[in-house]
C-alpha cells in the first residue's frame, strides 16, 4: 500500500495533504488497532517471585483454629511452598496462550480479551464477564466446549463466538488513571468492545462484578442483548409486599442462611471500599499475603466439605488456584482491581437501573455468597429460566463448568 502511495503522488494523483491526512487516519486507526496478544511473564520476574516465597515470614495461628480466623497458616504454608517449588508457570502460561488473546484501546483504556471464535460461521457471539479475585482463567474449562461443542460431545447449533475481556484494572489490561471506573462504566466499555469486534447482538453472561455490570450493559444497550445469563442474581426486596412477602419458605431460608453466613465474610468489600491503596501496598508487595487474601476466598465462597482433610483440593487445584493468584501477581492489578469496590460506593450512576426486559436466566448456585428469591428477580428481571444447581458456589466456571455450561446452552437455544 505504500508503495502504491508514492506511485500515485509521483504521478499527482495524490496531492501532498491527501497524502498527509491519510497518514493521520492511518495513525489514528492504529491508536485504537486489535493487536494479538501472547502471555509472556519475563524470567526476572518468576526468579523474584521465587526469592519473594522464600523470605515468607509466616504469623503464628492458635492451634486447631483451621479457617475460622481467615487464611489456615498450614495450609498457606503447604500452597506457597508449592507456589515456590512444583508450580509451573510456564506451563500454565503456555496453557492459556492456546486462546485467541487481543488487546485494544477502548476509552482511554487497553483492554485484553480473548476471542476465541467458533468454527462454525453461525455461531453466536457471547461476552463473558468475570469479577474478583477472578480473571479470564476462570473460563478455561468451557470456552472449548462453547466455541466447539462437537468436540466435547455437544451439538453444533450451540456453538458460540467466546469474548473474555479483562476487565479496566484486571490482568493485562491496562490499570486506570484517573476516577471512576465504576461497574456503569465498565458496562459501556465492553459495549464498545463489542462494537469494535463488528457483533451487533449478542449474550452476555457473567458472575459476580460481571453479572452486576451485565446487568447495567442490559439495562443502557437492550437492544444488542439477544439474553442475558447470570449466576449472580441480585435484586433487592421489592415494594410490592405480596411479592415481597410471597417467597417459598425454602426460598427464604436459603436467603437467611447465605446472609447469616456472610455476615462475617464482608470486611474485605469495606476495606477495599473505603482503603483500597493501603491494602494494596502489602498485597503488592507480599505474595504470601495476595494468596492469604485470595485464597481464602475460594475456601470460603465454595461449596466444599470444610470437615475434610482436603475439602478445597476436591475442588480446585492448586495450579488452579496459583494461576489466578499469579496473574494478580505478575501483573500487580491487585490494587487496581480492588478499586472496584471504592468507584461503585463514590460514583453515583448516570441514571439507575430499571427492569431488565431483556431474557434473563439464574443458574442458582447453592453456596453462591448471596441468595436472591425467585420472586423477587422477577421484580425486576424478564426471567425466562430459573435452575436451582444441585452443588457448586461463587467460582462456577472452575468448580462445576459442567453444570454451568449445560444451562449456558439451554438457556440461549430458544433465542439464537
Amino acid at each position: 500500500m505504500k508503495t502504491l502511495f508514492l506511485k500515485m503522488f509521483a504521478t499527482g494523483l495524490l496531492s501532498l495533504a491527501a497524502l498527509m491526512s491519510i497518514h493521520a487516519q492511518a495513525q489514528t486507526a492504529n491508536s485504537g488497532a486489535i493487536t494479538p496478544f501472547s502471555i509472556h511473564v519475563p524470567d526476572q520476574d518468576i526468579a523474584d517471585l521465587k526469592q519473594r516465597l522464600a523470605m515468607t515470614r509466616l504469623p503464628d495461628q492458635i492451634p486447631g483454629v483451621g479457617w475460622d480466623y481467615g487464611t489456615n497458616t498450614e495450609y498457606l504454608r503447604e500452597l506457597l511452598d508449592y507456589w515456590a517449588t512444583d508450580f509451573d508457570w510456564r506451563a500454565q502460561e503456555q496453557a492459556l496462550n492456546e486462546f485467541d488473546q487481543f488487546v485494544t484501546e477502548v476509552d482511554g483504556v487497553q483492554l485484553h480479551f480473548i476471542h476465541q471464535r467458533s468454527p462454525h460461521p453461525n455461531a453466536t457471539p457471547l461476552l463473558i464477564t468475570h469479577g474478583w479475585p477472578g480473571s479470564f482463567v476462570e473460563f478455561k474449562k468451557i470456552i472449548g466446549p462453547l466455541t466447539d461443542p462437537e468436540l466435547y460431545g455437544g451439538r453444533a447449533e450451540d456453538a458460540f463466538h467466546v469474548v473474555v475481556p479483562s476487565l479496566p484494572g484486571f490482568g493485562f489490561s491496562g490499570k486506570p488513571t484517573e476516577r471512576g471506573y465504576n461497574p456503569e462504566r465498565m458496562a459501556h466499555t465492553l459495549a464498545a468492545l463489542m462494537e469494535k469486534l463488528g457483533y451487533e447482538q449478542y449474550g452476555a453472561q457473567g458472575g459476580d462484578w460481571g453479572a452486576i455490570i451485565n446487568r447495567i450493559l442490559a439495562s443502557r444497550y437492550p437492544e444488542r442483548l439477544i439474553g442475558l445469563h447470570s449466576n449472580f442474581v441480585l435484586a433487592n426486596p421489592p415494594t410490592d409486599p405480596l411479592v415481597r412477602d410471597g417467597v417459598p419458605p425454602q426460598e427464604l431460608a436459603s436467603r437467611e442462611a447465605r446472609q447469616a453466613y456472610m455476615a462475617n465474610e464482608t470486611a474485605y468489600q469495606q476495606i477495599q471500599g473505603t482503603k483500597p491503596q493501603t491494602l494494596g501496598v502489602g498485597l503488592n508487595d507480599s505474595p504470601a499475603g495476595l494468596a492469604a487474601w485470595i485464597v481464602e476466598k475460594f475456601y470460603g465462597w465454595s461449596d466444599i466439605d470444610t470437615s475434610a482433610p482436603n475439602g478445597l483440593e476436591e475442588k480446585f487445584s492448586k495450579d488452579e488456584m496459583l494461576t489466578d493468584i499469579s496473574l494478580y501477581w505478575f501483573t500487580q492489578t491487585i490494587t487496581s482491581s480492588a478499586r472496584i469496590y471504592y468507584e461503585n460506593r463514590n460514583v453515583v450512576m448516570a441514571e439507575p437501573v430499571g427492569f431488565i426486559e431483556v431474557p434473563t436466566g439464574g443458574a442458582i448456585f447453592p453456596s453462591e455468597i448471596y441468595f436472591t428469591p425467585r420472586l423477587w428477580a422477577e421484580s425486576q428481571y424478564n426471567i425466562v429460566r430459573w435452575t436451582r444447581m444441585p452443588s457448586g458456589g461463587h467460582f462456577a466456571a472452575m468448580e462445576e463448568p459442567e453444570l454451568l455450561l449445560q444451562d449456558i446452552r439451554e438457556f440461549f437455544r430458544p433465542l439464537r
